[in-house]
Formats: structure tokens, sequence, C-alpha cells
């Protein structure tokens, strides 16, 4: 009779200890599912964006709640979530009764082209679709970080050339450029009537090489007012440096860009070995 205590004791012990065990891996599990119904939501989100995006919906109108959850096999809460973020970024609108419409129409360009080394194609934005609404044009002393990319000395003249683009008189872009003499000489007085690269051949300016960093960055108070967006919006920030035919740097531009109105298109091809 005295084991049986003990026998009980140890068993009372095992149960606490599962209780225990069980009661940790609740939250966990939950966890888990909360993080997946949200990747879920991601997805979806990413295929409607890059739909949306690229002007894959006629007219615009996006397919119906039971619609998407059919295509998608989503539920209707991952359908109706994935909807919400795109009408928080600004992408499309729901009205009662009417249904979800894209509200942007994203300017899309390849890459090379935006670099200025090709020509562009008939119905690239580069081919005299932007108009420039230009904030100063200027002579000053090159600031010592952009000598320094320049690699020239600081204090050096260059011209500063900064201006809105527009695209359908709609501003998509600012851009801040630093030009070096004697290439700021042609630039100082030529009309600027449509895009950078128009710019520089109405000026006689060639180029050799262009070179992008891409980064991003919220928008600013100032920026969201010269670009018509909502202070915080994400902006895709470029830094562009721009080589004349002999590889010396003669541009450096600072350039920030509505990721929601621009699509860069960049294609890569693979050399078999020789």
């Amino acid at each position: 009779m005295r084991g049986a205590p003990i026998a009980h004791a140890r068993n009372t012990g095992v149960t606490a200890e599962r209780s225990a065990g069980n009661r940790n891996c609740l939250p966990s599990g939950t966890m888990r599912t909360a993080e997946q119904a949200g990747h879920d939501v991601r997805r979806l989100r990413d295929i409607l964006r890059a739909a949306v995006r690229g002007g894959s919906y006629p007219r615009g109108l996006l397919p119906s709640e039971a619609q998407l959850m059919a295509a998608h096999t989503a539920s209707r809460a991952t359908v109706r979530a994935a909807l919400a973020a795109l009408r928080d970024e600004g992408l499309i609108e729901r009205t009662q009764g009417v249904g979800t419409h894209a509200v942007v129409a994203p300017v899309r360009t390849s890459l090379p082209e935006a670099h200025g080394v090709i020509a562009p194609a008939r119905d690239s934005m580069f081919n005299q679709r932007m108009r420039p609404r230009e904030l100063d044009r200027s002579v000053i002393a090159a600031p010592d970080l952009v000598a320094a990319r320049l690699e020239t000395a600081p204090g050096t003249p260059c011209l500063r050339l900064e201006y809105v683009a527009l695209h359908e008189d709609e501003p998509i872009a600012i851009a801040t450029n630093y030009v070096l003499f004697p290439e700021a000489a042609k630039l100082r007085d030529t009309p600027f009537v449509s895009d950078w690269y128009r710019l520089l051949a109405d000026s006689g300016v060639a180029l050799s090489e262009s070179e992008f960093v891409f980064d991003c960055e919220p928008a600013g108070a100032a920026l969201a007012a010269v670009l018509g967006i909502r202070a915080g919006t994400p902006l895709m920030a470029m830094e562009q440096l721009i080589f004349d035919l002999d590889g010396r740097p003669f541009d450096l531009a600072f350039i920030h860009t509505r990721g929601e109105r621009f699509r860069f298109v960049s294609r890569g091809t693979s050399r078999s070995p020789a």
C-alpha cells in the first residue's frame, strides 16, 4: 500500500509535465498559423500588385472577390486583406456596387533605355513622352562629396540642374544633376524640352557609359509636396553617374522616383560556355 502514493505522485508529475508542455505549444502553434496567414496575404498581394501595375486587367477592373477566391484557392479573408493592402498603397479603389478598379498606370521602360545607352523604343517614355519643370539651373561650387564622385577637386565649378519629370502632366520623379565643364557650358543655355538624354543630345554632349545605384526611401515633406504624394510614401532613390567618351565622369544625378508610377524592366541572357 505504501507504493501506491509514490506511483500516484509520479503519474501526477507526468500529467503536470504534459499539461505544461501543451500550454507552451499552443501559443507557438497559434503564431505559426497567424504567420502562415500573413504569408498567404503577402503572396496574393504580390500577384495582384504585379497584375495591376502590369495593366493585366481590361479597363482596370479587377475580378470579384469570389473570382479571386476561386482563382487563387484563397479564403475571403485573405482576398480582402490583399486588396486592402493594395488600396492602402494607392493602387486600387473599391466602390460598393461597382467593383474594384486599378487607379494607376505605371510607366514602363527598359533599364538600358534608362541608362541612355540605347535608342529608346517607339513607345518608350524616353521617346519625347516626358517634359520637365525646372526648379534650378545655376553654376555652383561642387560640394565635397559630389566632387569626389566626379573625381575632381572640391569647389570645382559645376552646373546644378534640377527638375521635376512630368509624364502626362503628372510628376513622377525629381532629379538633381551636377554637371562639370565643359559639358556644363553646352547645357547651360540649351532649351530643356523633354527628358535628360534629349537635353544632352540637343546640347551636343555624348556619353559612353551610365551607372545606376538603386536604393529606396520614404518621401519627406518637401519631396512629397513636389511629387504630389503623401509624406512617407516609398520612393526609388537612384544615384546616377554618366561618363564621357573618354570614360571621365561628368554628370552626377540624385533621382527620386515614385515607385508606384515607374517600372524598370531588365533582361539578362546567359552565354553558353565556350
